[in-house]
């Protein structure tokens, strides 16, 4: 523990994004090597550059600022992690399944999903198009769509398509 500077704690998640534990360094009793919620292998580190995952923000003389979420990208070399990766083929892999749409619709909404998730310029434009595509699906792909992709998108991306 560094007394008296800002500093980041290195968070333990599951392969799946489960946070198990946010102060992986200041409190490694409470580490475990494998998910209680899925069961999954726990990791420390980015598996493409080994950076720590960066966990809890430490400042002096404060306490939580606000509810600590799984991050989506590595923020040393830049990659998904493994938990972003796999909610993105899933979401692929769903798309794929949608025999209302054609081939051509479902490879527009498989190239959104990437611009779902990195929350850049091309954001809007991503979910302008994924709610149009999936406009011609049932209620139980929007949920389904939704169910998988709500812990990587961002809140903005969220309510646009998903509303409050």
């Amino acid at each position: 523990m560094k007394n008296g500077e800002i500093w980041y704690d290195t968070a333990e998640i599951c392969l799946n994004g489960h946070v198990s534990n946010e102060f992986s360094i200041s409190y490694p009793e409470s580490n475990k090597n494998f998910c209680d919620k899925c069961g999954e292998e726990t990791i420390t580190e980015c598996p493409i550059c080994d950076a720590n995952i960066r966990g809890y923000l430490h400042i002096p003389g404060v306490g939580s600022l606000s509810k600590f979420k799984a991050p989506s990208y590595c923020d040393n070399c830049g990659n998904p992690y493994p938990w972003t990766a796999e909610k993105l083929n899933a979401a692929k892999e769903l798309a794929d399944l949608l025999d209302e749409l054609s081939p051509e619709e479902q490879e527009q909404l498989k190239k959104s999903l990437d611009d779902l998730v990195k929350d850049g310029p091309r954001t809007v434009v991503a979910q302008t198009r994924f709610k149009r595509i999936l406009s011609k699906t049932g209620p139980e792909i929007v949920t389904g769509f939704r169910d998988i992709l709500v812990d990587v998108v961002s809140e903005t991306v969220k309510k646009a398509i998903w509303g409050p």
